[in-house]
């Protein structure tokens, strides 16, 4: 099998950060979300994959090179735009040939991977295999009608949906689906969706079959997602300690140390990672935070939350529930008058106490 991941789009829904970077290589307990995909991708024994870019391509590019440290083989497939998952099909497929293939999109999240799911289908082998998944607000979502173990009817983002069971966005492919994929027009919405190939497939007596998932599953495309996501992974981890600690710090929990780390006369509560060369100096880190490298952190406290970096955070009571950027600089003036000052990106969102 081959594996094909989506990284491109453009990551509206976590604008500002997407404005200046891939929103697949925003980093979950300090490793991008994208990575997670390749590794369970190599997990079930999947090791050459295409990765299709957009816009951000370069630094996707920088990111995963060439796939060796992954041990995988890495093949960059550009979309000039993102015309839809059965778009990305078929730009594909030179590189997919008349292999069976897994598509996964890389800001996707499952943690117990997909090994499982692989091996049912390589032993099945249906035309399609799609990870599902009953959640509730199935109209943000494509949405899946059953009929016992046969799907019947797929809707992409219904206002009025017949099911409960959305496409996780995960999909098991046989070379089949490339007639399909050729077969279809352009949804209202100007894509080629791949919920009509499956439609097409099913509609032609191909055998699409589900497999529902029980554990969690997230699409970490928010904030809230994202550390929500933030929260499961840091709870997976297990403790690693390669900073440096003064006498006059206090650790309480599972606290990740990454190489190059510095606290000094801080409290960390864990589960909670610091990156590399990061500092954190006269300050407190609560649960669920991940602090990127080279971040400073000084004379303040920040819990639950993803900092990126290269950014500075001084003098700031509380911060929490926060997803901050890149080379960002956070402080508390001390000058008169007392007042809030800011520059901000497009689309950014600010709750002052």
């Amino acid at each position: 099998m081959r594996g094909l991941i989506l990284s491109g789009g453009r990551g509206t829904r976590l604008r500002p950060i997407t404005h200046t970077g891939a929103k697949q290589l925003v980093p979950v307990a300090n490793k991008p979300v994208l990575f997670y995909g390749i590794e369970a991708l190599v997990a079930a024994g999947i090791t050459e994959i295409g990765v299709v870019v957009g816009d951000t391509a370069e630094e996707v590019r920088a990111a995963v090179g060439d796939g060796a440290r992954f041990g995988a083989r890495v093949t960059y497939l550009p979309q000039a735009a993102p015309l839809g998952l059965a778009h990305a099909v078929q730009i594909a497929r030179p590189f997919l040939q008349d292999h069976p293939f897994v598509m996964y999109l890389g800001d996707n999240f499952i943690p117990g991977g997909i090994t499982a799911v692989v091996a049912e289908f390589a032993a099945r082998r249906p035309d399609a295999l799609i990870l599902l998944k009953r959640m509730p607000h199935p109209e943000r979502f494509g949405v899946a009608v059953l009929d016992g173990e046969r799907v019947v009817r797929l809707e992409e983002k219904p206002a009025r949906p017949s099911s409960d069971l959305i496409l996780v966005g995960v999909y098991l492919f046989q070379p089949t689906i490339f007639e399909a994929v050729d077969a279809i027009e352009p949804s209202a919405r100007g894509e080629l969706e791949i919920t009509d190939a499956l439609q097409w497939q099913i509609d032609h007596g191909r055998a699409v079959i589900p497999h529902l998932i029980e554990g969690p599953w997230i699409d970490t495309g928010k904030m809230d997602d994202l550390l929500e996501c933030n929260r499961v992974v840091l709870d997976m981890l297990p403790e690693r300690r390669e900073g440096t600690v003064s006498e006059d710090s206090r650790l309480v929990g599972k606290v990740i140390l990454e190489a190059g780390s510095e606290v000094r006369g801080s409290s960390l509560r864990g589960p909670c990672i610091i990156g590399e060369r990061t500092r954190i100096v006269d300050a407190y880190v609560g649960p669920y935070t991940a602090i990127y490298h080279d971040v400073v952190i000084e004379r303040s406290e920040v819990q639950h939350a993803i900092v990126l970096e290269d950014t500075v955070i001084c003098d700031v009571p509380k911060l929490e529930d926060s997803l901050i950027g890149r080379s960002v600089r956070i402080a508390r003036s001390q000058r008169r008058p007392q007042a809030y000052k800011l520059m901000l990106g497009d689309h950014s969102q600010v709750e002052l106490p």
